[in-house]
């Protein structure tokens, strides 16, 4: 048996999105035939595709010569964290734009769709949400029109729920609502403190509305600004690409199975600055909930006083 320990980088994974970054060049669906099959285990016993890891798990796979030529030392270089025939979710990188822009050539949507095309899968790739450039975490890609019209109106009727992971500047509450209108639009952010630094606090983040850039503008408003967001007060920070907000969980329906729950792992930079700040890995993982709350998507609901 070949034994994975999971680190940081794959806490909160999917297991097969685990499976898939050391087999990327497997074809599609083989790492779900091999958990289905029981030649994929974790912790030792049969699991589901959509288990998320935890940090220290420890996946299993049944040794053979098929499954061992399709390892790779290598991981691949578009991090995804869901994929079936209708659409592709990936954990972004900050600091990388969705789209074309003046400033950078560089950006997601090319730069996916470069990479389905060398896998062998070419497809044309349709944004279904979208983050700023400086936030990293989960964006989901259509991968044809159809697609991207049925999971679009599910963004318009009744948007995605998605829960972000913020470090802003100094303390504020516990938890709290904030209302403030944003272009003169009802707009309301809620957010729960998860962990406290030096000056500084882990706050869990869910947007009730969908204005532009909400988190940012709201967490400034209260005085405790996303640090490294230069434009809403949150200064400048050289060890980050962009600002600390990441998109960490997204909850959406898929037509024909119902609730599918993703969450994007923590960036490393993001994780670094953590550290340096006072909030070390183990107390940031130990303020998440169990992987369990996770996957029922009850996790950090604010309750204010």
């Amino acid at each position: 048996m070949l034994t994975f320990e999971i680190t940081l980088q794959d806490h909160y994974r999917r297991l097969e999105s685990f499976l898939r970054k050391l087999m990327p060049a497997a074809p599609p669906g083989y790492t779900r035939k091999l958990i289905k099959s029981g030649s994929a285990k974790l912790n030792g016993a049969a699991a589901h595709h959509d288990t998320l890891l935890a940090l220290r798990d420890s996946v299993t796979l049944k040794e053979s010569g098929i499954a061992t030529g399709y390892l790779s030392a290598a991981r691949p270089k578009l991090d995804i964290l869901f994929e079936d025939d209708q659409i592709v979710i990936v954990n972004k990188p900050s600091g990388l734009p969705m789209h074309r822009t003046a400033e950078c050539e560089e950006n997601l949507v090319e730069f996916a769709q470069e990479y389905m095309a060398v896998r062998g899968t070419p497809c044309k790739l349709y944004p279904v949400n979208r983050l700023d450039r400086g936030t990293s975490g989960t964006v989901i890609m259509a991968k044809s029109s159809s697609s991207a019209g049925i999971y679009g109106r599910q963004v318009k009727e009744s948007g995605l729920d998605k829960l972000y992971l913020a470090l802003v500047i100094g303390q504020p509450p516990e938890s709290g609502i904030i209302n403030v209108p944003l272009d003169d639009k009802e707009s309301e952010t809620r957010f729960r403190a998860i962990a406290r630094g030096e000056s500084c606090a882990l706050l869990a983040v869910t947007p009730i509305s969908g204005r532009m850039h909400q988190i940012r503008r709201h967490l400034s408003t209260i005085g405790h600004p996303v640090m490294g967001d230069k434009r809403y007060g949150g200064g400048a920070l050289a060890d980050l690409s962009g600002f600390a907000l990441h998109s960490f969980r997204t909850i959406l329906i898929r037509p024909e199975t119902g609730l599918l729950t993703v969450c994007a792992p923590l960036p490393e930079e993001l994780l670094e600055l953590c550290s340096t700040r006072g909030i070390e890995a183990e107390q940031l993982l130990a303020a998440l909930n169990s992987r369990q709350e996770h996957q029922e998507g009850n996790l950090w609901i604010a309750k204010p006083s």
